[in-house]
């Protein structure tokens, strides 16, 4: 018999790799976590999600914090605003005056297509903006403090500003440079920017614990997104951190949004682990969740599945990529988000 080629032997093991099913990530456990308690956070991309996740369920979303972030439906489904106006603004660009943005919500939640916004005046708003920021300009979270303060009374809203951040997670001692834009977009900015927003949207907290004790758990992200996650730029898999203590009893829900460029199929685990979320979940009974993107540059296959988006940073949809009800409890990102939460609040599996 005449021996096989190393070509053909690659073939044959390429062919069979193909056909073997890849390991199964684990489901999303139940924990039975207060949801009435969720609150969310984002940079970046991630700001703008945390905000229309806010707005969208604001019944169940008791308070946000943005880095980096502008008002809810700035980009009004246009690629063109949100790289410009919403980010930007210039001359040519301005950004969509507050008003408009706000009468554009109002709109929406007449229509029931997020929750009512009187729903926003028991909820609590943390923002942060970085003067050397390069990408979001401070103007744009200014828009967004005015925007919250049409909703939400005085006590409950706050900006912090740095004249020496740029534009990433801002921590007390992980990633590059405070002043700098580049990956993993974790700046060293001697700030906990993650306790700091915690406190303020959940009240005073204990310290943060000296070492996390609790897990990090990798699950099936696909289960939410109607089997389908990159179809809608979401990765298969998400992470999760869940303390010890909330293996065993029921605790408040945090939400981390990456920005773009900032999942794991761009820098691995950094902001998993290092955003400066999981120690104060460890001393103050939080699940942080961690949901994941991907980046897609057009048409593209899945299990025999055709869909085409245009996201090649791997950014959250805040313009559209996903649909015209991106902003709104329809939108696919949002319910798959939600999704998640209300599973973590699903009672235990004794």
């Amino acid at each position: 018999m005449r021996p096989l080629s190393r070509i053909t032997c690659l073939a044959a093991v390429a062919a069979l790799a193909a056909a073997t099913p890849a390991l199964a990530t684990d489901p999303l456990p139940a924990y039975g976590a207060n949801v009435a308690e969720t609150t969310v956070s984002g940079i970046s991309s991630g700001g703008y999600m945390a905000v229309q996740f806010h707005v969208a369920h604001s019944k169940v979303v008791k308070g946000v914090g943005v880095l980096a972030g502008g008002p809810y439906y700035c980009a009004q489904g246009n690629l063109w605003t949100a790289t410009n106006n919403c980010t930007r603004p210039g001359r040519w660009t301005p950004l969509p005056s507050v008003e408009m943005l706000a009468a554009e919500a109002e709109a929406l939640a007449r229509g029931e297509l997020i929750d009512p916004l009187a729903g926003l005046a028991a909820t609590r708003v943390w923002l942060f903006s970085g003067g050397r920021d390069e990408v979001v300009q401070p103007s744009v979270v200014e828009a967004l403090e005015r925007f919250y303060r049409r909703f939400v009374p005085a006590p409950g809203v706050t900006l912090v500003r740095n004249p020496y951040a740029g534009h990433g997670m801002i921590t007390l001692d992980a990633g590059v440079a405070c002043d700098l834009t580049a990956a993993p977009y974790l700046n060293d900015c001697d700030y906990d920017a993650a306790g700091e927003l915690l406190a303020f949207l959940l009240g005073a907290l204990e310290p943060p614990a000296a070492k996390e004790s609790g897990r990090i758990l990798r699950f099936d992200q696909k289960a939410f997104a109607g089997g389908d996650a990159f179809a809608i730029s979401m990765a298969d898999s998400g992470f999760v951190y869940v303390p010890r203590s909330c293996e065993s009893e029921p605790c408040r829900v945090h939400v981390a949004l990456h920005g773009c460029r900032m999942s794991v199929e761009a820098i691995g685990e950094k902001f998993v682990r290092e955003a400066g979320y999981n120690r104060w979940a460890d001393s103050n009974r939080l699940i942080v969740l961690y949901p994941q993107t991907i980046a897609r540059n057009g048409a593209g296959f899945q299990g025999f599945r055709w869909s085409f988006v245009f996201n090649p940073r791997g950014c959250w949809d805040w313009w559209g990529y996903t649909g015209p009800q991106y902003a709104t409890k329809a939108g696919p990102q949002i319910r798959a988000v939600k999704a998640m939460v209300d599973r973590l609040a699903a009672p235990r599996v004794r």
